[in-house]
């Protein structure tokens, strides 16, 4: 019996594929998503209607994507990887000659009922295009110079197209996640090596070339960086995000000033305090107990995917658990370092707190990946 005919099989049907959903990461991203609610209710000043009413129903629509996503077998997700990245590349093309501008970048398409980010479809649809690749792809093959050049192509492509939105954030997720997936799938440390050195010039060269017509990266993109470096160069201006954040960072102790009574956030001190920033208001009103915790749910969401990654016996569903998993750390790695000022500010939301539709739905769609590849492995 071939390994098709044994899932077909042996697919769960019917109520057995809800039983066989992996309940306790429904509950975990249900409890995260909860304390986002909280947090934007909090930041409103006690009203519902102004961001947490939204996310709630963003949130109900995505649950029922996720539940829909998990219980469609997982070879059809596999044999759709193409088809969704390819219609997230174009996406990109779209944002880049008619997308919608926004605080000085233009990456959103405007549907009316919401602002759709091209940039966040693609971080998961890469992925499900790279765990394909690696299933189809013979294991003595992975380290082979031309089939390491194809996966490349599929990263480098489209983060090109996010750079020049710009989003300097995404970009760096989309090689972050493209690259687990690849280091997962074995490919030789030689080639993370060379790229490590690569980065090393781009670096050098960013420094190096700035000022002239060749640079590298925008002139705001640069102001932030010098912001990274030192915020209290311009405290009213540039440094002022950061500078305020340490302040509710610092602020909440052990315990926090309480629900609701975050003065820096409730004052209007903390700018983005609903997107970016959200973390930092969590932080001063339940303190470092609070702030532990929420890492502590984030810890054993990943946990769970990497777990069921490691019981999954299909190579593409094992690699797809992995990139989601990626995927969401980088998220909660790259705003935690934004906000702490222990990386540049890039815009980066919080996962499942931040206030926000494509993200969120997004999100809740890769989780769907997940559970559809737990739900549908082999027993």
């Amino acid at each position: 019996m071939s390994f098709l005919e044994y899932r077909v099989k042996f697919a769960p049907t019917g109520i057995r594929k809800i039983l066989y959903l992996n309940w306790p990461l429904v509950l975990l991203i249900t409890a995260v998503a909860s304390v986002g609610f909280l947090m934007l209710y909090s930041i409103a000043g006690g009203n519902i209607e102004t961001w947490a009413r939204p996310q709630m129903e963003r949130f109900g629509v995505g649950m029922v994507l996720m539940f829909m996503v998990a219980l469609t077998p997982i070879w059809f997700w596999r044999s759709m990887s193409g088809v969704a990245y390819l219609v997230a590349f174009v996406l990109l093309l779209v944002v880049e000659f008619f997308g919608v501008v926004g605080m000085g970048a233009q990456r959103w398409i405007d549907l009316g009922f919401i602002r759709l980010q091209p940039s966040e479809m693609m971080k998961f649809t890469l992925v499900m295009l790279l765990a394909a690749y690696y299933d189809w792809l013979d294991p003595k093959k992975v380290s082979r110079p031309f089939y390491v050049l194809l996966p490349l192509l599929m990263i480098v492509t489209p983060t090109v197209l996010v750079l020049m939105q710009p989003n300097l954030g995404t970009s760096l997720m989309l090689i972050l996640a493209g690259g687990t997936v690849m280091f997962a799938a074995g490919v030789s440390l030689w080639y993370f090596g060379a790229v490590i050195l690569a980065v090393v010039g781009a670096v050098v060269g960013v420094f190096t070339l700035r000022g002239t017509p060749w640079q590298f990266l925008h002139d705001y993109q640069y102001k932030r960086i010098d912001t990274f470096l030192d915020p209290a160069a311009d405290p009213l201006g540039a440094g002022y995000n950061i500078i305020q954040a340490k302040i509710a960072l610092g602020s909440g102790g052990w315990s926090g000033k309480g629900f609701m009574q975050g003065t820096q956030s409730r004052l209007n001190f903390l700018p983005e305090k609903h997107t970016d920033f959200i973390f930092t208001t969590l932080a001063e009103e339940f303190g470092f107990i609070g702030a532990f915790s929420l890492l502590g749910l984030y810890a054993l969401i990943i946990g769970f995917c990497l777990f069921a990654a490691f019981q999954n016996r299909d190579r593409f569903s094992a690699l797809l658990i992995v990139g989601v998993a990626a995927n969401f750390f980088f998220y909660i790695a790259v705003n935690l370092s934004m906000v702490m000022g222990m990386a540049p500010v890039v815009g980066v939301p919080l996962p499942l707190l931040s206030y926000g539709g494509s993200a969120m739905m997004v999100l809740l769609v890769g989780f769907g990946l997940v559970q559809s590849a737990h739900v549908h492995r082999p027993r």
